[in-house]
């Protein structure tokens, strides 16, 4: 299913399948030349709830989780990264069996005629984003369970917009959608929010009280006919400019700090990033930092220009070697322990 041309590589939004039958996620835009950088998301398991194909899966969740079945089963893929100075989960191309395409799988969608009720509601919400962004069908796609056929009745609706342009055209659509009565696309409520914590604090620590003031305004994230929606924005093929091993990335330590958001033009892509000014250091190590980043989607929107916020994670100099450039950064989401909020 959704076989890609081997000259094209995956990036975020897009699953594969080893020759294990695990089912993976790809995780940002760069990889070394011969493996993906991905985690697994599906397991074969004979006393799974979701079936693909005729064998039983089941879902993992937390990245500590993924990594400790991993570490336990598959300690092949578990790789010291000199790049990202870091151990990751890293397939080789060798090692995949098929790839799943989100934009491939929306088209399917669209031109069958055998829909489920929430593959009928997906393409939906789907054509409501195309309407009102006014954006080419194959710029748009649908990635997660839904990809894989995996999902359920209660499966969220995951969605990927590709392209810069693109993407500030589905976001300012979401943002008018969610503002107006009529629509089906709504913000998530309270109630919403306090089963999104219970979801995600097992992964993420923040206090109930940080997390609803910043997630309460993410256009992102909502509801569309009772069912959850996240949509991730990422760039273009032709927008990574890139390369792998042209940038390294050095862990110099963890730390908190206080700073000041000076530019957030990047918080809603998936890799995300803000420049910030004014970092006062609270705990641990301290270098000259110039933004905060994260691969993970629950810290895009995360805060806004001008906003003072309060973040903790992995502290890393970045060594720029197209451009003779070096600076430091902060990056969320390797620990539970890492946040970001407003101060």
């Amino acid at each position: 299913m959704f076989m890609l041309r081997k000259k094209i590589k995956p990036i975020e939004g897009y699953l594969f399948r080893d020759l294990n039958g695990i089912i993976f996620d790809v995780k940002g835009l760069i990889h070394p030349p011969d493996r993906l950088i991905a985690f697994p998301r599906f397991l074969p398991d004979s006393s799974g709830n979701r079936v693909h194909e005729g064998t039983k899966y089941r879902k993992i969740y937390a990245l500590s989780t993924r990594f400790e079945f991993l570490e336990r089963n598959y300690p092949q893929y578990m790789v010291y990264d000199s790049i990202f100075d870091e151990k990751l989960s890293e397939v080789p191309l060798e090692d995949i069996e098929n790839y799943y395409s989100p934009l491939e799988r929306l088209q399917e969608l669209r031109h069958s005629g055998k829909l489920n009720g929430l593959e009928i509601i997906a393409l939906e919400f789907f054509e409501n984003l195309k309407t009102c962004a006014d954006i080419s069908w194959n710029k748009m796609g649908i990635s997660g369970s839904l990809l894989v056929k995996l999902h359920n009745p209660n499966s969220d609706i995951d969605s990927v917009i590709y392209g810069t342009a693109n993407c500030r055209n589905v976001y300012e659509a979401l943002k008018s959608m969610t503002q107006d009565p009529k629509s089906n696309v709504k913000a998530y409520t309270k109630e919403d929010l306090q089963k999104l914590f219970t979801f995600r604090v097992k992964d993420t620590r923040m206090h109930f009280h940080d997390f609803v003031r910043t997630e309460s305004r993410k256009v992102l994230q909502g509801r569309f006919k009772n069912r959850d929606y996240f949509v991730r924005f990422v760039k273009d093929w032709s927008e990574v400019q890139e390369k792998y091993g042209e940038i390294l990335y050095k862990n110099v330590g963890y730390a908190k700090i206080r700073a000041v958001v000076e530019d957030d033009s990047e918080a809603i892509f998936t890799p995300c990033s803000y420049k910030v000014k004014n970092v006062d250091f609270l705990k641990g190590v301290r270098f000259p930092l110039e933004e905060i980043a994260s691969f993970r989607g629950r810290f895009c929107e995360q805060a806004q220009t001008d906003e003072k916020v309060i973040a903790q994670g992995k502290v890393e100099r970045v060594i720029d070697n197209t451009r003779d450039h070096e600076y430091f950064r902060l990056l969320l989401g390797n620990r539970p322990a890492d946040y970001m909020a407003m101060a």
